[in-house]
């Protein structure tokens, strides 16, 4: 065969001098062995050593082992090669970029910190920063209760359940500019906006009419109310999965010994959904630092540039990359932003022992 050769009998059985005792080592110690995990440990070492004796013997190149590995290698190589390539690599020179002055063009220059220490003067990032921070601690906790609340109604067995169910989920998967530049024209600013007709119908006067996302009071709090409404259809399909893992029984009991509604909500499907809400929280809370189209297509009006108002991180990176083409303090946001997500991260490895099951 390809992979085999004529094995020197001198050099087989050296091998077979060191590897027979450890083979028979081995055995004695899986024999004394009484715990399970250690068993296993061992039997994958004696199958080593099997191998190595099989190799010495038929003079093969490469192991049994080796081969199955190199078989799972070649599956995942393509793949792995792309992520190394397009994504990997980029990423971690963007993380030596921070470290560096370049514009894309001149040659690069060595700048320390300096980049970092360019964010705590610079207006925009301090507000793109505060304004992702508001976005996040308002986003998050509407949209879990939001999506709480439609699991918890959908599940129960009410006429068209399926309707509503697909109605609510379909601003998740619907198109992002469609659904803004229909939204942006029921929250027009001027008078003659629908929702802006309403409220001035109500009483309100043509002065105090909300601007919505043209006007910088406004701006944020439309960009909230629009994410808590297109994605808490997506959500809620993670709590109705939660909702009907949850064991009936534990209902059951509870309207024998008289519970009400609020009760069984409090006592039983809270509890239950803990380890939900959590992953719903971190991965929300993940995506809400991440945030960049919805807020460019509600408040980025004709041109594109979003104000101090509106402002979030993922934005100015952007803005300072590939507008002011300052790369390297656009590496260096990028790092912070990426310290921010993995803060948050080690918090969900932390409390995954406490809310496990």
């Amino acid at each position: 065969m390809a992979n085999q050769k004529n094995a020197d009998p001198a050099l087989v059985q050296k091998k077979l001098a060191v590897l027979n005792p450890q083979l028979k080592a081995l055995e004695e110690q899986r024999a004394a062995c009484e715990d399970p995990r250690k068993q296993k440990t061992l039997e994958k070492k004696i199958e080593k050593v099997h191998d190595k004796i099989r190799q010495a013997k038929t003079g093969e190149r490469f192991s049994r082992q080796t081969k199955r590995d190199f078989v799972a290698y070649s599956f995942i190589a393509p793949n792995f090669i792309g992520f190394a390539i397009f994504t990997l690599g980029p990423v971690i020179f963007a993380f030596v970029l921070a470290f560096l002055n370049w514009d894309g063009n001149n040659p690069i220059s060595f700048a320390g910190i300096e980049n970092f220490a360019k964010m705590f003067g610079n207006k925009r990032f301090l507000a793109s920063l505060r304004n992702t921070v508001v976005y996040c601690l308002a986003t998050v906790p509407l949209t879990l209760i939001a999506a709480l609340g439609l699991a918890v109604i959908l599940n129960q067995k009410v006429k068209g359940r399926n309707f509503f169910r697909t109605v609510s989920f379909f601003p998740y998967v619907a198109s992002l500019v469609a659904v803004a530049a229909v939204w942006n024209m029921l929250f027009s600013p001027a008078k003659s906006g629908p929702v802006n007709m309403i409220l001035y119908n109500l009483g309100v006067a043509a002065k105090d009419l909300p601007k919505w996302s043209a006007g910088k009071n406004w701006v944020m709090f439309t960009v909230i109310l629009f994410s808590v409404w297109k994605n808490m259809g997506y959500y809620m399909v993670i709590y109705l999965a939660g909702l009907q893992g949850i064991n009936a029984e534990l209902y059951e009991a509870s309207s024998l010994d008289g519970a009400n509604t609020w009760q069984r909500f409090r006592y039983i499907t809270w509890p239950q959904l803990q380890p939900t809400t959590f992953f719903v929280t971190i991965i929300l809370t993940i995506n809400c630092f991440k945030v960049y189209d919805i807020v460019y297509m509600l408040a980025g009006g004709n041109t594109g540039v979003l104000n101090e108002s509106a402002i979030v991180l993922v934005y100015h990176i952007y803005e300072e990359a590939f507008r002011n083409w300052n790369l390297g303090y656009a590496s260096a946001v990028s790092m912070v932003l990426f310290l921010i997500v993995l803060a948050i991260t080690l918090v969900q490895f932390r409390g995954e022992k406490k809310y496990a099951n």
